[in-house]
């Protein structure tokens, strides 16, 4: 297992490419099952859970051919199991997007429950309840769901909140349905949107993207014909960069990315003091050395301030000027990364869903372990502004959701290494 090693106090400066987002990658590979001609999709990023989704689909039978520009062309027409064993799906859980367009295209599917970061309750319940209504009949045994129907019919979901992977997973799953599907409280994210796009590239007929009400008319097959499409940047990623160029007092631009789905980011830094310009695929930001101010965020579903993005801005406010108060309304143990980063100094008290951040000149470099994706990221935030060299242990998290993170932050100055346990 490897150690990230940091070495605090350089201030963060240059230019950097943003990959390709990891959660519209993973939704639009999955959703590539749904296809009977080859489908070629590139801007994917080189991470620990796209790994273990190509491997997924080629213990399927699927054939993946991988350019030299990391282009990946999926064939399903050599599918051979419909199926997601527990020992490939374990750590992502994403995995349960398999689900939908299993059962949609061939009528069955055994998929393991899956696995992913220990920072709540994530019930895959709203999935099944959504296909049963769509006239799947489904079991949960042994650690496995064992799905199938002859054919799925369209009808009017409400869900019973706003998930993500849920909204994917039925949308995947009406495209190949039998009539029209409406659902309601669907997720906006704009991975949603991504995969929404990429299926009607495919053949789809959806409308209402990128709202609340989407409808999917279903059609017979989907069979495209030469295929290739671009995954958009990853926003989490160009968030983390941006707040680590915030926290150190650096000035740095990013290229290929997506200012419009980064909005509220956006407005938040501003407010820590932060001067930021943006054009059509690039954003800039510049403190001009000065220390961030405190910036209190509340979390919640797109377009409101991501989840994904409070780790990073706790780091920020634990070396601010003045007190925030961070409060987390989509996961329950989201916090886990609070009490590493007081063994850092960092003067914060929880209660309940709620944080509160006194800010100090500096953190203290000390030995912390990452217990999820983001909250590594944070740690290694941390790290940049803390005195002496802070080990960051567990970071096979990081590496599910950072392209080579470490490469990235020290092409900016800083002082980083990667060592094995």
């Amino acid at each position: 297992m490897d150690k990230l090693i940091i070495t605090g106090g350089q201030t963060l400066k240059g230019e950097l490419r943003i990959s390709g987002a990891k959660n519209a990658a993973l939704p639009i590979l999955a959703a590539t099952l749904l296809s009977e001609t080859p489908v070629k999709v590139g801007n994917v990023p080189h991470l620990h859970d796209i790994t273990t989704t190509i491997a997924l689909l080629g213990h399927m039978g699927i054939t993946i051919t991988i350019d030299e520009r990391l282009n990946i062309e999926i064939d399903t027409q050599s599918i051979s199991r419909l199926e997601a064993p527990y020992e490939l799906v374990k750590t992502m859980r994403a995995s349960i997007l398999v689900l939908g367009p299993l059962l949609s295209r061939f009528g069955k599917a055994h998929v393991s429950l899956p696995g992913g970061c220990a920072i709540g309750t994530r019930p895959v319940n709203i999935h099944l309840d959504c296909l049963t209504k769509m006239g799947a009949e489904i079991t949960v045994k042994n650690g496995y769901i064992h799905a199938s129907a002859e054919r799925l019919h369209g009808t009017h979901l409400v869900m019973d909140q706003v998930t993500v992977t849920g909204t994917e997973n039925i949308m995947m799953a009406a495209v190949l349905a039998e009539g029209t599907t409406i659902i309601e409280n669907a997720a906006k994210e704009p991975e949603v949107e991504d995969l929404s796009h990429f299926l009607n590239c495919l053949g789809a007929k959806i409308t209402g993207i990128g709202t609340s009400t989407i409808t999917i008319e279903g059609v017979e097959k989907l069979q495209p014909k030469d295929l290739f499409y671009k995954i958009l940047p990853d926003r989490i990623e160009t968030g983390t960069y941006l707040t680590a160029a915030a926290i150190t007092g650096g000035h740095i631009k990013l290229k290929d990315t997506h200012p419009k789905s980064l909005e509220i980011v956006i407005k938040k830094l501003r407010e820590t003091g932060a001067e930021i310009t943006c054009g059509d695929d690039w954003i800039e930001l510049n403190m001009h050395g000065q220390r961030p101010k405190a910036v209190s965020i509340d979390t919640a579903p797109f377009p409101a301030f991501p989840t994904d993005m409070q780790a990073q801005f706790t780091a920020l406010n634990t070396i601010a000027t003045g007190t925030s108060i961070i409060t987390e309304t989509v996961f329950e143990n989201r916090f886990m990364h609070i009490q590493e980063m007081q063994r850092m100094g960092a003067q914060i008290t929880i209660k309940q869903n709620t944080a509160i951040c006194e800010g100090i000149p500096e953190l203290t470099a000390a030995p912390v372990m990452a217990t999820d994706l983001r909250a590594s990221a944070s740690l290694v935030l941390a790290g940049l502004v803390a005195k002496g060299d802070t080990i960051v242990d567990r970071i096979y998290h990081i590496d599910r959701g950072y392209e080579c993170i470490e490469e990235k932050l020290t092409q900016l100055g800083a002082t980083i290494r990667r060592v094995p346990h």
